[in-house]
């Protein structure tokens, strides 16, 4: 019997070369990014990567290539970015930390105009106020969509504000050509951070959400909290000090009235010196909560 002739998949260089960069990249760097570049024009993406210079690498492989790698590494944490990574991707290595890298992307987005079809992140409202429109077809294309106008100075202003979009919904062509002639754009263009690794760490990040305004809400929710929770236990500093004195102040005041038999107004009295006294104090907010301390 004649053997069968084993055919061997010819691997041009160039691919071999790719492979062979990414892997060596996995191994200098600190951590590996996976970003959605749907819907990037060129030229942005371009201008995007040119600001990232110094901070990362970004890289637009090919899936095959760029898997080949990631399994050659053999490690199964890094084998999630896989589960990421989909038909418009950027891949980047840096040194930079997973989060703070992420944020960097986000913060480099650039506002982009709507399209037909696209769906509305957040409700479209134009809001009222005069535009540069000139009176004529403009009346009608702005009623189309709900707006009401009137002639101002020779132009055209909305009368109050509109949600022409609603948040989920289809924007449509008339609603497109209304924002474009308003120079309203309502999204952002950029890379979108999908999922990290930290290759130093051997830590796969699956989702990279970052909300900046809504942490620093949480900071200062949190350290508001944080001085009348340190005086009720009794934590000793040098921010608490003055209030634990106080506080053990108007105790001390309580006792004498309980054991001097003096009227209910004097305790009221002396609450309202401490509420006074906490007034001058420059750090106001945090111990706005102090109140219910003082019995």
């Amino acid at each position: 019997m004649k053997e069968k002739k084993q055919h061997k998949t010819h691997v041009p260089e160039s691919k071999k070369k790719a492979v062979s960069e990414f892997e060596k990249l996995m191994k200098e760097k600190s951590t590996v990014l996976v970003a959605s570049i749907k819907n990037i024009p060129g030229n942005q993406f371009q201008e995007i990567s040119k600001k990232l210079r110094g901070k990362a690498i970004v890289k637009v492989p090919k899936k095959s290539l760029i898997y080949r790698a990631i399994d050659s590494s053999k490690n199964e944490e890094m084998k999630k970015l896989k589960t990421k990574i989909d038909d418009s991707f950027a891949i980047l290595f840096s040194d930079l930390d997973s989060y703070e890298l992420a944020g960097d992307l986000l913060r480099k987005k650039t506002p982009s105009k709507a399209k037909p079809g696209q769906v509305a992140p957040e409700d479209i409202e134009i809001q009222a106020g005069p535009t540069d429109l000139v009176p004529g077809p403009a009346i009608s294309e702005l009623g189309a969509v709900g707006l009401k106008v009137q002639v101002e100075g020779g132009k055209l202003s909305i009368k109050e504000n509109k949600v022409i979009v609603k948040k989920g919904e289809t924007i449509s062509q008339k609603a497109a050509d209304i924002m474009s002639k308003l120079d309203i754009k309502p999204f952002s263009i950029g890379f979108i951070p999908l999922c990290g690794y930290d290759i130093k760490g051997n830590i796969f990040y699956g989702e990279m959400n970052i909300d900046t305004e809504g942490t620093l809400n949480s900071l200062k929710y949190a350290h508001g909290k944080a001085l009348p929770f340190a005086v009720g236990i009794g934590y000793t500093s040098e921010d608490t000090i003055k209030y634990l004195l106080m506080k053990a102040g108007a105790y001390a005041k309580k006792i004498n009235r309980i054991m001097t038999g003096e009227p209910e107004e004097v305790a009221v009295s002396a609450t309202e010196e401490v509420q006074e006294e906490k007034k001058e104090e420059p750090k106001v907010d945090a111990a706005a909560g102090l109140a219910g301390l003082f019995g």
